[in-house]
């Protein structure tokens, strides 16, 4: 056992014996990242929420980014892996009880997440003295922990961690949502570090078009144009803040660095091989795709919609529709009006965004003094 992993196991404590929430089958279940979700919290309290009150129960806030290739979607199913499913096994664990997590979006089988966000409710229970409480684990404690047990996973990682108060919900205080949709044009092969990245579209795409198109759907609109036949929002109208096209440059391998990167800014221009115009005389280095990124923020989308969205910008793009058939379809009000939706592969959940509390910093330093290992509560302290 390595010396970080004894630190954790010191540092976790065995659980009290909570009531689990019955497990539901999910199997049945089609929900997707834009899946509309209750402007307030339901009277009705789960066994999660119930747990919340008690004060001798910690709240955290947790950021987490993964690649959903292998994911079969967020929402826990059973005999299935899922983004919950990895996350509750790793806090189990790390603390020695089952617990319960609480997303903010949810994101359908191959859709990725730079930043998706949950909660969940911990007690520390001294495992020398059964029943004796101790104060709360450090946020970064948390984050460092089921970081270590999550590691094997390889594809999913805890980025944050805050501890807030216990009536703070990840879904229900989301003030906005920002998705991100990558598409790569062009006739040559996709490079394999582009597999289940991005759209792969073998034509041109018209970017000035598809800026076009945008504009005729951002802002508060009845989108049952833009919305999956399993929706179950009660309403089609949304407000999209921000729907917008734009084509990203990207070096020759890693195409997470644009042309605005320090990393980029710093090489010669006649070295940035791999790009659209570039490079193709160099034995080795393939011309790269032309890569475009859409970006849609509002503060909850419907069933389907982003994805639907770009299936019909990316029409657009190739002229097969106009911008005003854009207008047209929009004005349906029917699903089957639009284009075919874009795949999952190219989707992933930016960051959501939240007017967070003061991180409780008290808490913090108690759970420093009950932490063993005199070396890292020192770092922590400095």
């Amino acid at each position: 056992m390595t010396e970080f992993a004894k630190r954790i196991s010191e540092c976790s404590e065995q659980a009290s014996k909570i009531p689990e929430e019955k497990e539901e089958d999910h199997q049945n279940d089609s929900v997707e990242e834009e899946e509309e979700y209750p402007e307030e919290v339901p009277e009705t309290r789960t066994v999660t929420e119930v747990m919340s009150t008690n004060k001798r129960i910690q709240r955290y806030l947790i950021a987490v980014e993964y690649i959903g290739t292998r994911f079969s979607g967020s929402q826990k199913q059973l005999n299935c892996r899922t983004v919950v499913g990895v996350l509750e096994e790793a806090f189990h664990k790390f603390i020695g009880q089952p617990v319960s997590i609480s997303l903010s979006s949810r994101t359908d089988a191959g859709v990725h997440a730079a930043s998706n966000v949950c909660h969940v409710d911990v007690e520390r229970i001294s495992k020398r003295k059964p029943g004796e409480v101790l104060p709360p684990h450090d946020s970064s404690v948390v984050r460092r922990a089921v970081n270590h047990f999550l590691q094997s996973e390889g594809d999913i990682m805890v980025t944050d961690v805050r501890c807030v108060p216990s009536d703070f919900h990840a879904r229900f205080r989301a003030q906005e949502r920002t998705y991100f949709y990558r598409i790569l044009s062009g006739p040559e092969p996709l490079s394999v570090f582009e597999k289940d990245r991005a759209w792969h579209v073998t034509e041109e795409l018209d970017l000035r078009a598809m800026q076009e198109a945008c504009k005729v759907l951002v802002g508060c609109h009845d989108f049952s144009s833009f919305r999956a036949s399993g929706c179950q929002a009660n309403s089609p109208i949304r407000t999209l803040d921000e729907l917008h096209v734009s084509e990203v440059v990207s070096t020759a391998l890693f195409s997470s660095i644009n042309q605005d990167s320090p990393v980029l800014s710093s090489i010669d221009n006649s070295s940035k091989l791999g790009m659209p115009n570039g490079g193709s005389n160099v034995f080795g280095i393939r011309k790269k795709h032309r890569s475009y990124e859409v970006i849609a923020r509002a503060r909850s989308f419907l069933y389907h919609q982003v994805r639907l969205i770009v299936g019909v910008l990316k029409a657009v793009g190739t002229g097969e529709l106009t911008v005003s058939d854009v207008e047209r379809i929009l004005k349906a009000k029917t699903v089957t009006a639009a284009s075919p939706m874009a795949p999952a592969c190219g989707l992933s959940l930016g960051f959501v965004k939240y007017d967070l509390p003061e991180d409780d910093q008290t808490d913090a330093a108690e759970s420093l003094e009950t932490c063993p290992d005199p070396v890292s509560r020192k770092r922590r302290l400095q």
